[in-house]
Protein backbone atom coordinates (compact mmCIF):
# COMPACT_ATOMS: atom_id res chain seq x y z
CA UNK A 1 0.00 0.00 0.00
CA UNK A 2 2.48 2.41 0.52
CA UNK A 3 4.30 2.82 -3.08
CA UNK A 4 0.46 3.09 -4.55
CA UNK A 5 -0.04 6.34 -1.70
CA UNK A 6 3.40 7.63 -2.51
CA UNK A 7 2.23 7.43 -6.08
CA UNK A 8 -0.71 8.77 -5.77
CA UNK A 9 0.97 11.64 -3.68
CA UNK A 10 3.26 12.31 -6.74
CA UNK A 11 0.92 12.70 -9.01
CA UNK A 12 -1.32 15.33 -7.03
CA UNK A 13 2.39 17.16 -6.50
CA UNK A 14 3.39 17.17 -9.77
CA UNK A 15 -0.15 17.55 -11.50
CA UNK A 16 0.37 14.93 -13.87
CA UNK A 17 -3.02 15.13 -15.06
CA UNK A 18 -2.94 18.47 -16.46
CA UNK A 19 0.49 17.25 -18.25
CA UNK A 20 -1.36 14.28 -19.49
CA UNK A 21 -4.01 16.52 -20.49
CA UNK A 22 -1.90 18.85 -22.59
CA UNK A 23 -0.09 15.98 -24.20
CA UNK A 24 -3.53 14.69 -25.49
CA UNK A 25 -4.59 17.84 -26.80
CA UNK A 26 -1.02 18.07 -28.12
CA UNK A 27 -1.54 14.89 -29.93
CA UNK A 28 -4.67 16.12 -31.37
CA UNK A 29 -3.90 19.71 -32.64
CA UNK A 30 -0.87 17.99 -34.22
CA UNK A 31 -3.06 15.61 -36.23
CA UNK A 32 -5.15 18.83 -37.05
CA UNK A 33 -2.15 20.61 -38.42
CA UNK A 34 -0.88 17.39 -40.21
CA UNK A 35 -4.44 17.92 -42.18
CA UNK A 36 -4.28 21.38 -42.89
CA UNK A 37 -0.50 21.49 -44.01
CA UNK A 38 -1.31 18.43 -46.12
CA UNK A 39 -5.10 19.36 -47.70
CA UNK A 40 -4.44 23.33 -47.74
CA UNK A 41 -0.76 24.17 -47.72
CA UNK A 42 0.95 21.98 -49.75
CA UNK A 43 -1.13 21.91 -52.66
CA UNK A 44 -0.34 25.60 -52.85
CA UNK A 45 3.64 25.32 -52.84
CA UNK A 46 3.94 21.57 -54.67
CA UNK A 47 3.22 22.96 -57.94
CA UNK A 48 5.71 25.00 -57.85
CA UNK A 49 8.41 22.62 -57.00
CA UNK A 50 7.84 20.31 -59.77
CA UNK A 51 6.50 17.53 -57.78
CA UNK A 52 3.75 16.07 -55.43
CA UNK A 53 3.96 14.58 -52.06
CA UNK A 54 5.19 11.40 -54.05
CA UNK A 55 8.48 13.61 -54.97
CA UNK A 56 11.29 11.19 -54.46
CA UNK A 57 15.12 11.21 -55.17
CA UNK A 58 17.25 8.19 -55.30
CA UNK A 59 21.04 8.90 -54.19
CA UNK A 60 22.41 5.01 -54.62
CA UNK A 61 20.22 2.82 -53.22
CA UNK A 62 18.31 5.34 -50.63
CA UNK A 63 15.06 7.06 -51.63
CA UNK A 64 15.13 10.74 -49.78
CA UNK A 65 11.07 11.56 -50.22
CA UNK A 66 11.60 14.90 -50.83
CA UNK A 67 7.65 15.97 -50.53
CA UNK A 68 6.85 13.77 -47.53
CA UNK A 69 9.67 15.63 -46.04
CA UNK A 70 8.24 19.21 -46.82
CA UNK A 71 5.62 18.37 -45.47
CA UNK A 72 7.01 17.45 -42.26
CA UNK A 73 8.76 20.62 -42.31
CA UNK A 74 5.80 22.74 -42.76
CA UNK A 75 3.83 20.88 -40.36
CA UNK A 76 6.95 21.47 -37.64
CA UNK A 77 6.95 25.04 -38.65
CA UNK A 78 3.14 25.85 -38.16
CA UNK A 79 3.62 23.50 -34.93
CA UNK A 80 6.28 26.02 -33.83
CA UNK A 81 4.52 28.95 -34.47
CA UNK A 82 1.00 28.22 -32.82
CA UNK A 83 3.18 27.11 -30.06
CA UNK A 84 4.69 30.43 -29.47
CA UNK A 85 1.80 32.64 -29.85
CA UNK A 86 0.28 30.45 -27.55
CA UNK A 87 3.33 30.86 -25.00
CA UNK A 88 3.06 34.54 -25.42
CA UNK A 89 -0.22 35.18 -25.00
CA UNK A 90 0.41 32.76 -21.84
CA UNK A 91 2.95 34.49 -21.03
CA UNK A 92 1.29 38.19 -20.68
CA UNK A 93 -2.03 36.83 -18.59
CA UNK A 94 0.48 36.08 -16.53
Amino acid sequence: MGLIKEFIDFVKKQNIVAVAIGLIIGFAAKTLIDALVSDLIAPIYQPYLGFGTDGSVTIGLSVFKIGHFLDAFVSFIVILIVVFIIAKKMGKSL
